[in-house]
């Protein structure tokens, strides 16, 4: 049997988001706030074979490279994802993202009753304790907000 390799056109600059989970790559768009309004040139592939992960997820985004808090924010969703930034048609730099071992501003805390839910001017902060599924716990009442609750914030 004859192995089929998946072609995509290369971009001349922007990123690529690869090792998405599969499924995910809709909301690595909501992450960087891409829609049909912004006008940018994207390319997403969903449910790729995969011999690491079975299947996966890679966005390509034209014309537009990263800022380190949306790589923050796919560390969340996409704990193995790679960024690869390109110029002139090749891979100018290549990073997998790290989700850092605290959180801070970037998700609410599942308790209602947190200090960094009421009208107090307190910035949500997350101790990392685990990074695949992700668990957050939160710094100021101890609770624990999960994988499920993370995604649908971002």
């Amino acid at each position: 049997m004859k192995k089929e390799r998946l072609r995509v056109k290369k971009i001349k600059g922007g990123t690529v988001i690869d090792h998405i989970p599969s499924g995910r790559a809709l909301t690595v768009l909501e992450i960087l706030n891409v829609d049909q309004e912004t006008g940018a040139t994207l390319s997403i592939l969903m449910n790729v074979p995969s011999e690491k992960f079975g299947e996966k997820d890679i966005v390509k985004v034209e014309g537009r490279e990263l800022e380190e808090e949306e790589i923050n924010k796919i560390a969340l969703t996409a704990p193995e994802a790679t960024i690869n930034v390109i110029r002139d048609y090749e891979i100018a730099e290549k990073k997998k993202v790290q989700l850092p071992d605290v959180v801070e501003g970037v998700v609410k805390c599942s308790n209602p009753e947190c200090i960094t839910n009421a009208s107090e001017p307190v910035e949500p902060k997350f101790e990392v304790i685990s990074k695949d599924p992700v668990s957050l716990r939160c710094k100021y009442c101890e609770r624990f907000t999960e994988e499920e609750d993370i995604l649908e914030q971002l």
